[in-house]
């Protein structure tokens, strides 16, 4: 599958890939396939092996053959060419990456959509936070507030962030696409985030820089 979404801004560079592929399709893409193929055998999962390899395919896509992830002791992904800022997230059947320049922080993620979240929000909404409804139903909310937290949580980079304590979404009214204001209190900075998202039929995507 071609490459589903793309945005360009002066500070940052997304893409969504939708995941349609085999593994062997997704290593004909990539390229460095041999080196792609060595770098995923420690995975267990197949399914795990696959969106792995498509996030390479959606980054060669956006940035060009010759980038390169690396990672930060932490986990955290950088381009090993240290020309851009780089985030990652993939769901079931999708790979999102962003790139930021000028030395942005930047931070994505992607969430399928589904009302399982419905019954976990006990685990990362604090008392102040609310649902409010998008198109009669509160789950794309539910699932905005995961999605914004999780975004957050990337571009901190902080051991031991407690969602449901440290990170706050202000109260906002769901559309198609629009601005999450944010903040965490976790660190000495306290940062305030703007959060940008869009409601996909199949997902959730959110994304700062």
């Amino acid at each position: 599958m071609p490459l589903l979404m793309r945005h360009e801004s002066p500070s940052c560079l997304w893409g969504i890939w939708e995941v349609s592929e085999t593994i062997g399709q997704l290593l004909a893409l990539v390229p460095r396939p041999d080196e792609c193929q060595r770098e995923t055998e420690h995975f267990a999962s197949p399914k795990r092996r696959t969106e792995w390899t498509a996030t390479r395919v959606l980054l060669a896509t956006l940035a060009g053959p010759q980038a390169r992830i690396a990672h930060e002791p932490s986990g955290k992904p950088y381009l090993a060419d240290g020309s851009d800022t780089i985030s990652i997230s993939h769901t079931n059947g999708y790979a999102a990456v962003i790139l930021g320049r000028n030395a942005q922080t930047v931070g994505i993620d992607i969430e399928q959509y589904g009302e399982r979240i419905d019954r976990l929000t006990h685990m990362f909404m604090n008392g102040q936070e609310k649902a409010l409804p998008y198109q009669g139903k509160a789950t794309w909310s539910h699932l905005l507030h995961w999605s914004a937290k999780e975004t957050m949580f990337k571009c901190m980079d902080t051991p031991e962030t407690d969602f449901k304590a440290h990170l706050h979404i202000r109260t906002f009214q769901p559309q198609a696409s629009g601005t999450i204001r944010a903040f965490e209190d976790k660190t000495e900075l306290r940062r305030h985030f703007d959060i940008h998202y869009l409601l996909h039929p199949r997902f959730v995507l959110t994304w700062t820089c």
